[in-house]
């Protein structure tokens, strides 16, 4: 099941993401330093322990690592999203009240979406067995469709 990031994972996956290319500690660290003070050592701690959990993939560059993600951002909350639905005793529930927080351009993207996810279980001669990965933002890397777990 995925879990939520804590807040300095959540910084350190960002950078990972946005950039979308293998990084290193020290490229993240000094990304990092720019809003708060942290140690290096902390950094690697972190990136280490999203290696661990799944999330990055390493590969050795002399002493140093570099990281890239394995997930995508928008698989990574489309996993939180379907975790939080798939634990409500009442799902219809649930996303009736999550729609009514939505803004109209987020209801627009949903409906969007809902659109694509039609459009392609009629666009085969199978139905899909299930739903298509979301699509990639700009500067998203796709390898794997869904986040992993704990």
């Amino acid at each position: 099941m995925p879990r939520p990031l804590g807040d300095l994972e959540d910084a350190v996956m960002t950078r990972v993401w946005q950039w979308n290319r293998p990084v290193t500690v020290r490229e993240v660290l000094e990304d990092l330093q720019q809003e708060r003070s942290i140690a290096y050592t902390t950094v690697m701690t972190v990136m280490d322990n999203l290696h661990q959990k799944g999330w990055v993939r390493r590969e050795a560059e002399g002493r140093a690592y570099r990281y890239t993600a394995v997930s995508t951002r928008a698989a990574y909350s489309a996993a939180l999203m379907n975790e939080a639905w798939s634990t409500s005793d009442n799902p219809a529930a649930a996303l009736v009240a999550f729609f009514g927080m939505m803004s109209a351009e987020q209801r627009e993207a949903l409906r969007d979406a809902v659109r694509v996810v039609q459009h392609d279980g009629e666009s085969g001669s199978e139905a899909a067995a299930e739903p298509p990965a979301p699509p990639a933002a700009e500067g998203d890397s796709a390898e794997r469709p869904e986040p992993p777990g704990r």
